[in-house]
């Protein structure tokens, strides 16, 4: 699994012109999933975006997590985290997941988000076009791979 996290001041869903999801402070987090990924990898990424710590302390270093800060977390699922650029001017997806697998696993991901404490998290609606609206703060955007983990 892939997640791109963005340190946010607040962030937004729209589908069809109704907002599905919204956040103020803290994390947006682009999800994707490829066709080896499992709940263990799913368990691992939440474990690691509830806690990794790239929030503002008292002395403005980034040493605070979503969780130290009471922030919340909107999670959009994107299959083209895995697009493969490499061959010609149009990129291919075969190593994202497909639907039937992919879509269970964005779910455990949110569930495993709330079990690890965070308490505000928001989703935008699997396989939708979706308008995504964020407000980067810092700027601050993380990389995350399970397979570097």
């Amino acid at each position: 699994m892939r997640a791109l996290l963005q340190r946010v001041t607040r962030g937004a869903v729209t589908v069809e012109g109704r907002v599905v999801g919204q956040i103020g402070a803290g994390l947006v987090v682009l999800l994707g999933v490829t066709h080896a990924d499992t709940p263990a990898e799913a368990d691992l990424l939440a474990s690691k975006t509830a806690l990794i710590r790239i929030f503002d302390d008292g002395e403005g270093k980034l040493n605070r997590s979503v969780l130290d800060v009471g922030g919340g977390v909107l999670v959009v699922s994107q299959f083209t985290l895995y697009a493969d650029p490499a061959s010609g001017r149009r990129p291919n997806y075969l190593a994202a997941a497909k639907p039937d697998h992919a879509e269970p696993l964005v779910a455990h991901y949110v569930d495993a988000l709330r079990k690890n404490g965070v308490a505000d998290v928001q989703t935008g609606i699997f396989r939708a076009m979706m308008q995504v609206e964020l407000v980067n703060d810092g700027p601050v955007t993380i990389w995350l791979d399970t397979v570097l983990l």
